[in-house]
This record gives structure tokens, sequence and C-alpha cells, in this order.
């Protein structure tokens, strides 16, 4: 049985928490021990019913060997910078993959990633290390995600797009086919790529339109 440590206890956290155990309800082979949680605000930690204790903060927590860490923190900001830090203090990650999802078996998957409720990978997808795909994310065929990126729920990639680092999707955002997306970006809720993106941009609605088509009488 593979034992983990879940850093971050919000909702984010919250979520692994019910993936694991949904998981481990449906399988013997690959079951999760969830040891405990680590969080700076125990408040985060009360909200919810969680299957671990509290064990600690994040800052300043002395890295274990024998378990691994999943990433359950959603600021792309944080998340990054504490992987990174445990990293390099000799931590482990371990991915998280909900299994009612869909993973091609040509796809590439990288280290500590997490794959949420009825996400589809397709055939040749890669997605690179420590990136979060959501529930309902449709990733089409040899499209290539980077690092780090936070993909929110109901996400629709078309095939061949490429996706760089620490980037933010927000929920029902998508892309049509061969669409290139950089670093460190933010695409809106709602939003549909039908150029690229370089880097470091906010992409938004600036007007919201209302279209209203009448029959012909």
């Amino acid at each position: 049985m593979k034992e983990v440590i879940i850093i971050g206890a919000g909702g984010h956290g919250a979520e692994i928490n019910d993936y694991i155990e949904y998981n481990n309800k449906r399988s013997d082979s690959e079951r999760i021990r969830i040891l405990g949680f680590l969080d700076d605000n125990p408040t985060n930690y009360n909200r919810y019913r969680l299957s671990g204790p509290l064990v600690g903060g994040v800052k300043g927590h002395q890295i274990r060997t024998d378990c691994r860490y999943v990433m359950g923190i959603a600021n792309l900001q944080f998340r990054k910078y504490f992987v990174e830090e445990f990293l390099s203090k000799g931590a482990a990650f371990a991915s998280v993959i909900h299994s009612s999802a869909y993973i091609s078996p040509s796809a590439t998957l990288g280290t500590g990633i997490v794959v949420g409720p009825m996400a589809n990978l397709g055939p040749n997808v890669v997605i690179g290390d420590y990136t979060l795909i959501n529930s309902r994310c449709s990733v089409g065929h040899d499209t290539k995600i980077g690092k780090f990126n936070f993909i929110s729920p109901n996400v629709c990639f078309s095939g061949f797009t490429e996706i760089g680092d620490s980037n933010l999707f927000g929920i029902n955002s998508a892309t049509i086919p061969e669409i290139k997306v950089g670093n460190n970006n933010k695409i809106a809720a709602g939003m549909v790529l039908h150029t690229d993106v370089g880097n470091d941009e906010v992409v938004f609605y600036r007007y919201k339109e209302r279209i209203i088509a009448k029959p012909k009488e």
C-alpha cells in the first residue's frame, strides 16, 4: 500500500482526499493510505471531513522519505514554490488519478500529476509534471501540456494543442486545434482560444454580447 501526505487541506486537498477514497473502495491492489495533511491554516482542515489528521504546517515541515507527497494547493505560485522546496529536501511525489478517468495507453504522464473524475486523455497526449487535470476535462489527441498547470473543470483542448508551464485555464475554456500557449498565462472562464498566446498574458472577454436570432417572417 502506498502512503502519502497531502500538502494543503483546503478545497483542492479535500477533492484529492475524495479521489483517493473513491479509488480505494474500488481497488485492493493500488490502495493509498493518507497519513495526514499539511496546512499552515488549521481552519482549512476543520472545514472538511478528511481521511487523515492534520500533521503540521507546510512551512518548516521535516521531509519524510518513508512516504510520498501529493500537491493539494491550488494556487499556482505556491504549488510550484513548495514542490520545488520539498524536492530540494529529498521529497518524492505521487500522482493521483481518479479511476473514472480515461487515459489512452499511448498517453505519457509526468510525476506528481492529479487527474480528476471523468477526464479524458487521448492518444499521444503528454502531461507534464505536477499539472492538475480537473474533472471532466477533455485533452485531445497529440496535445502536449507542460509542468505546473492548473486546468479547471470542463476545459477542452482540441488535437495538437501545445501548452507551456504554469498556466491557469478557467472553467469551460477551450482551444481550437493546433493552438500554442506559452508560460504563466491566465485564461478566463469560458474563453475559446482561436489564436496563439505568448507568455505572461491574461486572456478574457472585454465585452459581453448577447445575440438574439429571430426567424424570418
